[in-house]
Formats: structure tokens, sequence, C-alpha cells
């Protein structure tokens, strides 16, 4: 459980960064705990497409991963984020991603935010 907890905290503090430094991913609310509970619920949106859907995408895409050397993982990021974006947008959450080369550019900046907060927070199961 608390591993669950630190993923997701992790991809809330991942999320937040993309979104402080890209003016096309945007979060909006009426005040600071609206924005946070929609940017944790967002991060739990966000880790349940990448448990449920990234494992299928990169499966089908596999050879691609082989002929590219890996490099397709920026654009199957990018599409998990779009995904997420669209999702919130479903189930009216403010939380938008405007455009596949900043969801490009976001994937990036939250893979590698997440990996080091992975690295520096507490992960005890």
């Amino acid at each position: 459980m608390k591993n669950f907890v630190v993923k997701t905290i992790a991809n809330a503090g991942a999320l937040a960064v993309a979104i402080w430094l890209l003016q096309d991913i945007t979060l909006t609310g009426d005040n600071t705990g609206r924005k946070v509970l929609t940017l944790i619920l967002v991060a739990l949106l966000f880790g349940l497409v990448n448990f449920v859907v990234k494992p299928v995408v990169k499966l089908l895409t596999l050879p691609l991963f082989i002929l590219t050397l890996g490099l397709i993982t920026l654009v199957v990021n990018a599409l998990m984020l779009m995904l997420t974006s669209w999702l919130a947008g479903l189930v009216d959450l403010s939380f938008h991603v405007d455009g596949f080369w900043t969801a490009v550019l976001g994937g990036l900046i939250i893979s590698v935010v997440s990996w080091a907060l992975n690295v520096v927070l507490p992960d005890e199961d």
C-alpha cells in the first residue's frame, strides 16, 4: 500500500512540474486546494492508464521498439498523457494537454521527474 502512495505522489509531483514548465499543459481550479485535489486525481488516473493501457500498447508496438531502439517510448508516453487528458475531460477534471508535441515534451519531463522522485522517496512494501 505504501508503494502505491509513493508512486502516486511521484506522479503528482511529476505532473506538477510538467504543468509548471509547459504552458500548453493546463490544470485549472477555483483555489489551491481544488487544484491539489485535481492534481492527485489526475495522478491516479495517469497511474491507472500506465498500469492498464501502456503494457498492451508496448506489446503491440514491440517491432517498433526494436526498430527504433526504444525511441518509440517517447511517442507511447505522449499517447498515454493525451489519453489521460481525454479521460480527465470525461470525468470533469480540469486537466488538459494541448497538442501532440506538447505531450511528447510533457511525457519526457514526467518520466525524468517521476524517476528522480521514485529514487528519492522511500519505498517500503
